[in-house]
């Protein structure tokens, strides 16, 4: 006899031993499996409904977001940007005008107290100098002269008054000698203040010639040069600056603190700070400084704080952008926790409740806090490493079991727990 077939069975009427609708008798019979068969068939729809109870029961119940709690460091601090900038530095300029006639270091050149840099042309100078020691000789010249002048004056007045006594000579004349006397020597003291004057010019003008060598006022390096050879160079608006001599050695990180969190700091308080080259770098340095003016950037006040950092090894260079972190608080070996995961239990911010998954359920304590940031905190006691802290009620998603998923890898989705939000 012909077995039944399952695709007949979508057919109105058929059935195994039975007549269909057109009259026909269907010959044939059940499918004999044996208990094997049926027993596949049985966990099949086992495994299907216990699905279904899943599905059903993460929709019906809340997860926990959780986080073993783990032993870290924690740290306070107040975060600012900055510039990296010698700490010693001299713009080099010119004290007199006139063409850049040489150039004698280039930047990047190190450079030593004393050494000669550049040159102006000193021409114009040095003849300035030459027509005052001119101008010098001929008035010493003529001192020379009107002091023997002033000499035979003397003797003339010594003469014409013995004459006097001796009723030789008038007293007209005797007056006439003293005026000639006194007028020469008159003569003589101007003649001096003139030289005096011209020696005064002279010193100037050989110190202008003097100024056409430029020499480096400190040991450095070189490190900006905006003139070049051949260019002219006018000192009578302002001096201006042929280089830039910078001491590398010692660098002085200018950070813009917020004035909000300046109020928190002090000198010789702790910081380090970051560049963009060496982010996983960390320079450790204290305040030195707090300006106490601040600058306004698009209506925001920030206060410049001096940080100073050893730079033997020459790893910062100048003008160098620095992520910069000042500690105000720092906790080690204790048990670190997000602080979205505690509430707050009265004043003074040391006291927090939390919640703690165990094995029993739901376990509501009470934490000291040693230390908080915005964003975790520091457990004293009341919590210890290994934990399961409840961060937040999950929300389910449908076709998910279990609750929400922390951002953070040691969390994970916990069994369902009472209702009620977080403490």
């Amino acid at each position: 006899m012909a077995l039944f077939q399952w695709s007949d069975a979508f057919r109105p009427g058929v059935w195994p031993g039975r007549t269909g609708e057109d009259g026909v008798k269907f010959p044939g019979k059940w499918p004999a499996w044996g208990w094997r068969g049926w027993g596949v068939v049985v966990m099949l729809l086992a495994a299907a409904g216990w699905w279904g109870w899943r599905q059903w029961s993460a929709a019906a119940q809340p997860g926990y977001v959780t986080q073993t709690v783990a032993v870290g460091t924690l740290e306070k601090v107040v975060t600012a940007l900055g510039s990296v900038q010698p700490k010693d530095y001299v713009d080099v300029g010119t004290q007199v005008s006139g063409q850049l006639r040489e150039l004698h270091v280039k930047i990047g050149d190190t450079v030593q107290k004393g050494q000669l840099l550049a040159e102006v042309d000193p021409t114009v100078y040095a003849t300035r100098v030459a027509a005052d020691k001119a101008s010098l000789r001929d008035l010493q010249a003529q001192r020379a002269r009107q002091a023997s002048v002033l000499q035979l004056a003397e003797v003339q007045k010594k003469r014409t008054r013995e004459l006097l006594a001796l009723s030789a000579a008038s007293q007209d004349a005797v007056d006439m000698a003293d005026a000639a006397a006194a007028q020469a020597r008159a003569t003589l003291e101007s003649l001096a203040a003139q030289i005096d004057k011209a020696e005064s010019t002279l010193a100037g003008d050989e110190a202008n010639l003097g100024y056409t060598k430029i020499y480096a006022p400190m040991d450095g390096v070189v490190v900006s040069q905006p003139v070049f050879k051949g260019q002219t160079v006018n000192s009578a608006q302002q001096a201006p600056t042929l280089m830039r001599v910078a001491n590398l050695d010692v660098m002085t990180v200018n950070a813009q603190v917020a004035e909000a969190d300046v109020p928190q700091l002090k000198p010789g308080m702790p910081v380090y700070f970051t560049t963009l080259g060496h982010a996983e770098r960390r320079y450790q340095s204290r305040i030195r400084q707090i300006l106490p003016t601040p600058e306004k950037v698009n209506d925001v006040v920030l206060f410049t704080v001096l940080i100073d950092i050893d730079n033997r090894a020459r790893e910062l260079m100048t003008s160098m952008t620095t992520q910069t972190f000042f500690v105000l608080g720092r906790a080690e070996n204790l048990p670190v926790v997000p602080l979205s995961a505690l509430r707050p239990l009265g004043e003074g911010g040391k006291l927090y409740g939390a919640r703690v998954l165990t094995e029993n359920g739901i376990e509501r304590r009470q934490v000291k806090v040693a230390l908080s940031s915005r964003t975790e905190a520091a457990i004293a006691s009341g919590l210890a490493a290994g934990e399961t802290l409840i961060v937040s009620d999950g929300r389910p998603r449908a076709g998910k079991a279990g609750g929400g998923k922390s951002n953070n890898p040691s969390a994970g989705a916990r069994p369902p727990g009472p209702p009620g939000g977080p403490m």
